[in-house]
């Protein structure tokens, strides 16, 4: 298994349960596919770099998990077909 982190950026409109389920069903992705999420934070609302889909704020989140690569691509399937993400990027940490 190999150690990634994810990064995404979530809708600024969604309020803390609607942000916590999402977050929620990505760990519970990569959790039913045999990795492990060993940390999930939320930053919180922060001004993006530039505008994304004529939106200037975005809801932050963080996930530190270890899987097999095919999970990492799965997940990242999902992030790129989810609505209420702006943007994401996974990242493979160094050993």
């Amino acid at each position: 298994m190999r150690s990634y982190e994810c990064v995404f950026i979530l809708r600024p409109e969604l309020d803390e349960e609607r942000a916590g389920e999402v977050a929620e069903k990505f760990k519970s992705l990569v959790e039913n596919h045999g990795g492990e999420v060993t940390k999930l934070e939320k930053w919180g609302k922060r001004r993006l770099a530039y505008e994304i889909a004529h939106t200037r704020e975005g809801l932050y989140m963080i996930m530190h998990f270890n899987a097999a690569p095919e999970v990492a691509q799965e997940l990242d399937r999902v992030l790129k077909i989810t609505e209420d993400v702006l943007r994401h990027i996974i990242v493979r940490q160094a050993a």
